[in-house]
Parts: structure tokens; C-alpha cells; sequence
């Protein structure tokens, strides 16, 4: 009597990433909301929650993190792709489309008191600063995400080699499912689905003033709604640079993000006289697992743009 076939061991779930990929997930709309960034270099390890784990001295990151939240600024850890030794100190970077770029260095939790400084000080005009030099963020955070590492480093490389002095590995910026995901500073546009060519030839369009709208995850420093309404502006009439699409005004019928609810959005395109108008169905997908370290799956929201005139 034949024994059955071993079954061999547990059945392993596809990382998130490649499931987002087969199930074609849009990522429209997705990037997390932030009006400017306070980046700090550290070369790791990071733990899960990378900014609490990060080692500095609690009586310097509380007030930091505290000012940050008040500020709306997202705290991220980066560090140069290969994880280069920092011998002369490291560099703290504070950013954002409307606010220019500050720029320090500390040797020790005691000087990121500038970084404090920077935080609750006027911002600066960037009319007057003059443009920012440009920051490349890379999500390379592993223990977060194992797409983030897999995906984000090689990305994080092959960007490195186009725009040396540019790009950092980064933590956690979210949309983990979308990995790699390659945020553009300081205009906070989030791009997701790249692999190392077309991150590079994505990254070359943006900073060439030719936003590029397949990868393009959104803006963050609008809504979901508005996100897809700007997408949406810039496909129809680009290529256009990062900042030539405004939002003017928006109203939503409807929670916000509920399944069926509908926003519409003024907008004002660089080049075009008058104005324009979108109309932005937020849709429920059906539940899945959105991160690696899931327990259990999530419906995720789309938004979907219906009219655009």
C-alpha cells in the first residue's frame, strides 16, 4: 500500500508587494499626508518603529518629535545607500514644497538642537532662498517591510550612481505593498511600482521638469481625493513640472474616504487659462493583505476619477 505524497511545509503567502502586483492594485492617491520633512541621518540597525528606536537621548527626541507633529513634519531616519561611514558627523535635513530647505550637522544628540530650532522657526520664503537642492528618498526600511529592503536598495543604488550626494535610504514612508516606493524632495511627490530602470528614468523626468504620471502615487501635501485630481491633471495635460498643478479649493460629499463618496476639485494647471474641475469617486477594494507584517486583510480605498474638464 503507497503511502500519500508528502505535502511538503506550511503554504507561504507572496510578500506583499508581489500581491499588490498581481492583484493590480492602483496607486493612485496613496501617499501619506506631510508638509514637510525633518530628516536624520543614522546608519542603523533601525528597529520596526525606527525614530522611537533610534537610540537619541529621550529629553532631545521628545521635544523634536513633539515639535514635528505640531508642525505637521514627518520624522524619517536615512542613511546613504551601502551604509557609508559618516567620520566628520552626520546630517540633518528639513524640507518641504513650500518651505525651502535647512541643512545641519550633528555629532551629538545635543546638536539637534538646531534641527529644534529650525522646527519652530518661521518658515523660510522659498521665493527668497532660492531653490532647494534636490533630496532622492529611497525606502530601504526591512524590518518594517522585507519588500522595502528587497526592492528599496537596489533602487536606492542604481539612483545613487545617477545623482550621487542626492539619494538616501530611508524608514518607513508607507504604501509598503507599493515598493519600492521613491519620494522626490522638497516637493513631497511619492512614486511606487519602480524597478531600478524605471526609477531612474522617473526621477530624471521629474527633476527635468516632465513629470511622470505611471508610477506617480501622489502629492503629500493633498488629500487622497486631491491626489488623484492632480494625477489626473497631470496625465491629461502634461508633462508638466512637479508644483504646476494647484488646488484651489475642494468639497466632499460624503466621509471622507467612504466607499461611494465623492469630492470634487478645483484646480489651476501652469499654461492653461481658467480653471478645471474633477470629480473623484473613492471605491472600496476587497479585502487584502497590505503589508508583509499584516494579521489579517484590510480593504483599501481607490479613488477614481470620473470627470476632469
Amino acid at each position: 500500500m503507497s503511502l500519500p505524497a508528502p505535502t511538503g511545509g506550511p503554504v507561504v503567502p507572496p510578500r506583499c508587494a508581489d500581491a499588490a502586483d498581481q492583484r493590480g492594485d492602483p496607486v493612485v492617491g496613496t501617499a501619506p499626508p506631510a508638509r514637510r520633512w525633518l530628516l536624520l541621518e543614522h546608519p542603523g540597525p533601525w528597529r520596526v518603529d525606527a525614530v522611537a528606536g533610534s537610540g537619541i537621548d529621550p529629553g532631545v527626541l521628545g521635544p523634536l518629535t513633539a515639535a514635528a507633529a505640531r508642525t505637521a513634519t514627518r520624522v524619517l531616519l536615512i542613511r546613504r545607500p551601502g551604509r557609508t561611514a559618516v567620520p566628520d558627523g552626520r546630517t540633518w535635513l528639513l524640507t518641504g514644497p513650500t518651505t525651502g530647505t535647512v541643512e545641519g550637522r550633528w555629532r551629538s544628540d545635543a546638536e539637534l538642537a538646531g534641527a529644534l530650532a529650525a522646527l519652530a522657526a518661521p518658515d523660510p520664503d522659498p521665493a527668497l532662498t532660492g531653490p532647494s537642492a534636490p533630496v532622492v528618498l529611497v525606502c530601504a526600511h526591512g524590518v518594517h517591510d522585507t519588500c522595502c529592503a528587497v526592492r528599496g536598495r537596489p533602487v536606492a543604488a542604481a539612483l545613487a550612481e545617477v545623482h550621487p550626494g542626492q539619494v538616501w535610504e530611508c524608514s518607513h514612508v508607507g504604501g509598503d505593498r507599493f515598493a519600492p516606493n521613491v519620494v522626490v524632495l522638497p516637493d513631497g511627490y511619492y512614486y511606487g511600482g519602480l524597478t531600478a530602470t524605471t526609477a531612474v528614468a522617473t526621477v530624471a523626468a521629474h527633476q527635468a521638469g516632465r513629470v511622470q504620471t505611471e508610477h506617480l502615487r501622489g502629492m503629500s501635501r493633498f488629500t487622497p481625493p486631491q491626489q488623484a485630481a492632480v494625477v489626473a491633471a497631470h496625465a491629461a495635460y502634461g508633462p508638466l513640472a512637479a508644483g504646476a498643478v494647484v488646488v484651489t479649493g475642494s468639497q466632499t460629499q460624503g466621509p471622507a474616504g467612504a466607499a461611494g463618496s465623492r469630492t470634487v476639485v478645483d484646480l489651476r494647471v501652469a499654461g492653461l487659462p481658467g480653471a478645471l474641475r474633477a470629480e473623484v469617486l473613492a471605491v472600496r477594494r476587497p479585502p487584502a493583505r497590505l503589508t508583509c507584517r499584516a494579521a489579517r486583510d484590510t480593504p483599501a480605498t481607490a479613488y477614481r476619477v470620473e470627470r476632469l474638464g
